[in-house]
């Protein structure tokens, strides 16, 4: 017997449960008097204000993310900046640096004397070009092998 009656409270409830939701819904609102309707009406606004708090809250909370994001980029920004700048300012020292001692060598003269000359046997040796078939001179002393390669090595030994 105490099963059924709790059984019974509990159906009530539930069918209650169901009601109130269908009236938050804006469903099976015609049996309802003027009094009902207003209680209803301020149970739906305080939960559309609590609604629009939170939301407002999270908006909140991303705009102070956004704003720290913000920060970084900055700082990072205007990191990335003196360095290239620096790397800049580096760049123009080394061309001029290159450009001046370029200049020098340009206008300076080398002076060797005839006495001073060293005798080369020199003999034009192949010259190493990935790519690139070397075409060798008649009386040349580098040899081919039977593969159509340059013996390089060979040359270099003789």
């Amino acid at each position: 017997q105490n099963w059924f009656q709790e059984i019974s409270k509990l159906k009530a409830k539930y069918e209650s449960l169901q009601q109130t939701q269908r009236h938050l819904l804006g469903e099976d609102l015609g049996q309802l008097n003027v009094k009902e309707l207003q209680n209803l009406e301020k149970q739906l606004e305080q939960a559309l204000a609590q609604a629009r708090r939170r939301k407002t809250q999270l908006m909140l909370e991303q705009m102070d993310d956004l704003r720290k994001k913000e920060r970084q980029l900055g700082d990072l920004n205007k990191k990335l900046k003196s360095q290239l700048e620096a790397e800049g300012l580096n760049l123009k020292a080394i061309q001029a640096l290159w450009t001046s001692t370029s200049d020098a060598a340009g206008t300076s003269s080398f002076h060797v004397h005839h006495s001073q000359r060293i005798p080369l046997d020199c003999e034009p040796q192949p010259v190493l070009q990935i790519g690139y078939q070397y075409a060798q001179a008649e009386g040349s002393s580098v040899t081919k092998s039977g593969t159509g390669e340059t013996n390089f090595i060979q040359g270099w030994v003789l």
